[in-house]
């Protein structure tokens, strides 16, 4: 019996220090968990695997994109930033990427952040001959104004928004409400969010901004049309973007590059996290059927991500080595 006991014993050692020296491999790791749900959502993703399949001892700290950018390039921390817009920190990034303060590891998301104008699936599929924005602009009775339905409805970004000056300024530039459109305000989100679902309740058209990857892409099947031409970003910069700029041009929609960044002094410390960091990343279909579970069930970021971990192996176990996957669906 003393014998056993000892082996026992013996061996409980050699598992703890063996966890005890993975975690000291990987060390301590700070995530920034950004204030809206993809980001939110990745951050739990991260530290889930981080912790269950490498050890690491992860502490999540809230973020948002100035704030955390500005304290990675400064103070390097946090060490992670899991779903950074770099379009909105560019010129800093680039400098601070230049000067070896901060890394690019995977860009998070692999379609990046997706904005544009919208319409319904099975309003598509009934209609193929509209592909563009300007084809839809020629069906007003498809796209009924909830105040005149006599009147096409383009359905504008939320107020206050930056996308509320893009959106207006692109429906002066196609003569949307010569084509017999008048331009809706929702007021909010939560405005934006229920005339869709109300859309699609009543299987009446829709046609307005959104972006991806979110829970109401994930929700209802939508079609992004084409604006017939590229982006342009001196336009975009100079008028597009700009508060009622004068003499609007049709133009289309930045692509923004989503990149998980990390500070220099944790690439350099840590190569067991960043292997996993320059692998993984999600697509916005995949990012947006998450955030609609999540939406539907009320459920909190951390809960989301055990959903993703739970309900798409195939897709994160490509992210690590067969062993450290079994930890992470071990620890499930």
């Amino acid at each position: 019996m003393k014998r056993l006991l000892a082996s026992t014993f013996l061996a409980a050692s050699v598992y703890a220090l063996a966890g005890s020296a993975q975690a000291a491999e990987c060390g301590k790791v700070s995530i920034a968990e950004m204030n809206w749900a993809s980001a939110g959502v990745a951050a739990y993703v991260d530290k889930a695997i981080l912790e269950n399949g490498y050890g690491c001892d992860v502490t999540l700290v809230t973020g948002d994109t100035m704030p955390t950018f500005t304290s990675m390039n400064e103070k390097s921390e946090p060490d992670i930033a899991p779903e950074l817009w770099v379009n909105a920190v560019r010129i800093p990034l680039d400098k601070a990427i230049e000067e070896d303060r901060l890394i690019e590891a995977a860009p998070l998301l692999s379609d990046g952040g997706v904005e544009g104008w919208w319409i319904p699936k099975f309003i598509a599929d009934e209609h193929p001959d509209i592909k563009t924005v300007q084809d839809a602009l020629k069906h007003p009775d498809l796209f009924p104004a909830p105040e005149d339905p006599s009147k096409g409805a383009v359905y504008n970004c939320p107020s206050g928004w930056n996308c509320q000056i893009s959106t207006a300024n692109l429906y002066r530039a196609l003569g949307a409400e010569k084509e017999g459109f008048d331009l809706v305000d929702t007021g909010s989100a939560a405005g934006l969010d229920g005339s869709i679902a109300n859309a699609f309740e009543k299987k009446k058209g829709w046609l307005g901004y959104y972006w991806a990857p979110t829970a109401i892409l994930g929700k209802y099947e939508m079609v992004k049309l084409s604006f017939g031409v590229e982006n342009d970003k001196e336009e975009w910069d100079k008028c597009t973007a700009v508060p009622d700029c004068p003499d609007p041009k049709v133009n289309s929609y930045p692509v923004s590059d989503v990149y998980t960044v990390v500070t220099k002094d944790f690439s350099e410390n840590n190569a067991v996290a960043m292997d996993y960091l320059k692998t993984r990343k999600w697509d916005n279909q995949t990012v947006g059927k998450v955030l609609a579970w999540m939406d539907d069930n009320q459920g909190t970021n951390e809960e989301a991500a055990e959903h993703f971990l739970e309900n798409y192996e195939d897709m994160w176990t490509k992210w690590v080595s067969p062993e450290t996957a079994e930890k992470v669906k071990a620890a499930l």
